[in-house]
This record gives C-alpha cells, structure tokens and sequence, in this order.
C-alpha cells in the first residue's frame, strides 16, 4: 500500500468511528412516551376552556408539554347525559392513560361505567364520593377513582346567607335546578334548611332539558321574584348565558356557584376556589403517571372559598350591595 493510500485509509477509518461514535448516542436515546390523557367534559368548549387552559398551565408547570410528552382527547357532553357513557366509552377505545372527569355525578358514574383499570380523576364531584360508592373512603380510594369532590351541597345554607346579606330586602326566592342531577337535590335541601330563619320564601323550579329554560323563565317572569339562585350542574352550566340573560333582563339579582357566572353578568358567587382545584388536578395526573395508585390517593376537599361580588351588574339591575360585604369579598368586578 502506498503512502497516500495508507493516508486515505486512515482518514476513511476515523471517519467510520467518528460516525460510528455519533451514531451511539441516537441509539441509546429511547422515544419519550407521550402520555395520553382524556378529558369528559359535561359542558360546551367554551364553558370548559377556562377548566382546560387551568389545567394545561398548571401540568405544564410540572414538565407535561403538550405534543411533547402528553396528548389530549377532549369530549365535551354540552348539557346532554347521554353522551358521557357514549364518551366514556369512545376514551377506553382510546387507551387513554387516564380520564379526567368534569360535571359531577353523571359523568362520574359514566366513567366507572367504561373502565375499572384506566385511572380516573374526578374533578369536583358536588356530592359525598363515599355514600355515591365511587370510592371505599376518601383516605383510601381504594379503587381507580380518586380526584377533588367538592361538596357544594353544604355550601348551600352561607350562600343564601351571603344573598340575603347583599339584598337585604330579599324575601321570594327562585330556585333553578336540574332534578335529575343527584348533586342538585341535595344542595336544594341544603338551600331551604336555613331559609326559614333568614324570612325567605323559596319556590323550586325544574329544568330538565335545555328546551325547558325559555318556559320556566316565562312562567317565573309571571311571579314575583326578589331574586334568582341557580344550582350548579352540567344543565345550567351549558345554559349559564341565557340564565344571567333572563336575570339582567329581568333586573333580578342573581346568585351562583362559580365565579364564570359572574364574569358572564351575575351578580354573585360563592363557591370553591376553581383555580386552586384546577393546580390539584394536575397534580394527581402527574402522580398518577408517575406510577401512584389512584386507589392509594387521597380524594381532597376544597380549603379555598371565593366570595366573587359584580359592581357593574349590581348597577345595572338598580341594587347596592352593603360595603361590609364587598370588604369581605375576594374579587369585586367593577
């Protein structure tokens, strides 16, 4: 072999390692695994984006980027049971990692329905997770559900107090409910147990579809009303713009419990802390996809409350509210 060629040889030869050497590295680095993670949304898009863009931020925060290492599948009821089991279903198809679920009861049960392996995260339930027999206990699950239950029937009696704070010369009020949701019927109780001490008249209303709306609000517009109480649940949250439309038409204070209603144009809220329950969603996610037993995590009740109060609609329907209670208010829209 000539000089040259023994040259070339060796450049040729350092060359093959050089490549062979960067070649390791692409082969040593696995594919990351991509996460998938369903969403069963009682409500419309719209309604649930400030749930889902919460949720997102906050996994984010914990190294969950989306198209990075965690997918999404969102299905969205709008109002309507009985399209959770159908959703339900179509996310265990999927072989999503694990479901999160919005909207209480129906959805809940929708989900334990599908799957009893894929691991379930409810997200404020509105009802007691024990006696509805989706866990064993809250400190042991036992099972694949665990989550947030936020027990807004026992909210029900200080929201009312709150209510006849701000209205004083409060005495008829209209309930609107859905009597099909478990969680409704027992923040109805809820609400009429203290409404007797306060010098209230309560009068109940149902809505059990969204074409009952436009009747009862014509039937309720008939009487006379001081105010309006709207219990939430998948129904009245997938209708929560024509609710606060017929409250602002009607000059009719309003109370509600979530702070969305508020920025719809109701005038007050009371309820738990969504922000907060959002960032603890996500972290049961990221334990669970960290190898946790969703059996072995405690289910959580809320510790934040939000008294949320709008100056702007107080004006608009002709009330004022008593500045001892907009002292104590967590968020006043002015």
């Amino acid at each position: 072999m000539r000089h040259g060629e023994r040259g070339n040889g060796k450049l040729i030869g350092a060359l093959c390692a050089l490549l062979l050497a960067l070649s390791f590295p692409v082969e040593a680095q696995q594919p990351k695994k991509v996460h998938r993670i369903g969403y069963l949304m009682s409500a419309d898009p719209a309604f649930e984006s400030i749930r889902t863009e919460s949720i997102r931020l906050a996994l984010r925060e914990l190294g969950y980027i989306e198209g990075q290492n965690i997918s999404s599948e969102y299905r969205y009821a709008e109002g309507k049971r009985g399209r959770q089991p159908e959703f339900a279903a179509e996310l265990v198809r999927l072989k999503v990692d694990i479901i999160v679920v919005t909207g209480g009861p129906p959805a809940i049960q929708a989900a334990k329905n599908a799957t009893k392996t894929i691991p379930v995260v409810m997200m404020g339930s509105g009802i007691d997770p024990v006696e509805a027999g989706y866990v064993e206990s809250l400190a042991r699950p036992g099972g694949n559900i665990t989550g947030i239950t936020n027990l807004n029937t026992e909210l029900g009696g200080k929201r009312l107090e709150l209510f006849k704070e701000a209205i004083p010369k409060l005495t008829r009020v209209a309930v609107l409910y859905d009597p099909a949701n478990t969680a409704n019927v027992l923040q109805l109780k809820e609400v009429q147990a203290p409404a007797g001490a306060l010098g209230l008249t309560l009068r109940s209303w149902e809505v059990r579809g969204a074409d009952d709306f436009d009747g009862v609000f014509a039937a309720m517009g008939k009487q006379r009303q001081d105010g309006l109480y709207v219990l939430g649940g998948p129904l009245t949250y997938a209708n929560q713009k024509r609710t606060v439309g017929f409250a602002l038409k009607s000059r009719l204070p309003s109370v509600y419990t979530r702070k969305e209603a508020i920025d719809a144009g109701g005038l007050m809220s009371y309820g738990a802390d969504q922000a907060d329950s959002y960032r603890r969603v996500a972290y049961f996610v990221d334990r669970i996809l960290k190898g946790a037993k969703p059996g072995d995590l405690p289910v959580e009740q809320p510790t934040k409350f939000e008294l949320v109060i709008s100056l702007k609609t107080a004006t608009q329907i002709g009330v004022t509210i008593p500045q001892s209670l907009l002292y104590r208010a967590d968020k006043v829209i002015k």
